[in-house]
């Protein structure tokens, strides 16, 4: 079994570099100079720097989160040293992406600024509870940290489902403007469902251990 969770964390971490290495660069790019021609860069903007904050920590968040599951029981000293950086890698890129929410909203209008302001809320509450819990409390930390990875991996997940809708549908109910039916429900179904399934194996586990606490 040890082989497997090595294979499959490497398979993972493999899906993951491609969007975390076009992450880093675009935000990189978008920090040297504006990107008139992209709607997330505007010349003279302030956001601009919430944005290339969000974009470039949240790539290094997105590699580094999955590593600390991986690394819980076989490099303890990793996992606790690096943990703190995980911490302030997704509270950072958290405040970033509500930040720039806030000054200039989202190309989908009040629907995906919903989605995406309750998903970076759920990013910083999980921070700070992984964070709170690690010296105290062991399972708990262990949930919150978990709860975390989910989030930490949602973005990748957002761009995974419209590469597999596109390919299967060809797009059908998307649009430019990310206004479309589709839209409008994957703003939610990026992050939300793969919440609710860990949950249910919390609930799982919480029956078969009463004394656990969320």
């Amino acid at each position: 079994m040890r082989w497997a969770r090595g294979v499959g964390a490497a398979l993972l971490w493999l899906a993951l570099l491609p969007f975390a290495l076009y992450a880093l660069r675009f935000g990189f790019d978008g920090l040297r100079a504006p990107l008139p021609d992209h709607y997330l860069f505007q010349p003279e903007t302030f956001a601009n720097a919430p944005m290339s904050a969000h974009m470039t920590l949240g790539a290094a968040l997105t590699l580094l989160a999955p590593l600390q599951i991986f690394t819980a029981h076989r490099a303890n000293r990793l996992h606790r040293r690096s943990g703190p950086v995980v911490v302030a890698l997704t509270a950072i890129t958290a405040v970033a992406g509500l930040t720039f929410i806030a000054l200039r909203g989202t190309i989908g209008g009040p629907n995906m600024s919903a989605g995406f302001t309750l998903y970076g809320g759920l990013m910083l509450i999980a921070a700070l509870a992984t964070a709170r819990f690690a010296a105290r409390d062991r399972a708990r930390h262990r949930r919150w940290a978990l709860r975390l990875v989910v989030l930490a991996v949602a973005s990748w997940i957002f761009r995974v489902h419209y590469g597999i809708w596109y390919a299967a549908t060809a797009g059908w109910g998307s649009n430019e403007a990310l206004t479309g039916p589709f839209d409008r429900i994957q703003v939610w179904a990026f992050f939300l469902p793969y919440l609710a399934l860990l949950e249910w194996k919390f609930a799982r586990e919480r029956r078969a251990t009463p004394a656990a606490r969320p």
